[in-house]
């Protein structure tokens, strides 16, 4: 995910993570796709998941952000969201993700804000509003996760759906 030495959790995740030995910023990233997008998560708790994203390099043959990566950063930011919801005992597996494209972005970075619309015992659902650097919005998604219980020490996971995050 690159840089996340700057990422702002709130401190009481940080003292929760941290007696499982648990390192947030690998837990929380976009994983190498997200690398290799150029993802950065900046704050990070339930209320609020901020990140960015480059234009460059994600782009359409038209020059143009690409809505997939747009698609990227949504439910990355999303899911992070629902996973600091779900808290230690729980994961956050994507099942639907709506995007809406506004406008084109074709230079600079993108940032999305991430904030809750529903968040209960078995689902999350985040809305998702990306913006240029000029704060105009580029895209604005939906995602929902299912929360699922975290599989115990030695057990193994179930299978997810392929849309998860």
């Amino acid at each position: 995910m690159g840089e996340q030495s700057t990422v702002k959790f709130p401190q009481e995740i940080i003292d929760e993570y941290a007696t499982l030995g648990v390192d947030l910023e690998a837990l929380f990233s976009a994983g190498h796709l997200g690398t290799r997008m150029g993802v950065r998560i900046v704050e990070a708790s339930p209320e609020r998941v901020v990140g960015t994203m480059p234009v460059e390099g994600n782009t359409q043959p038209y020059g143009l952000l690409h809505g997939g990566a747009s698609a990227v950063l949504a439910e990355t930011l999303g899911s992070v969201g629902a996973m600091l919801h779900g808290g230690t005992t729980r994961l956050a597996v994507g099942v639907d993700l709506n995007c809406t494209h506004h406008r084109g972005a074709r230079s600079g970075s993108v940032t999305g804000v991430a904030t809750p619309v529903h968040r209960g015992r078995s689902t999350a659902t985040y809305e998702i509003v990306i913006t240029d650097e000029q704060d105009k919005r580029i895209c604005t998604a939906r995602l929902t996760c299912l929360l699922r219980d975290a599989p115990t020490p030695g057990e193994a996971p179930e299978a997810a759906p392929a849309t998860g995050a």
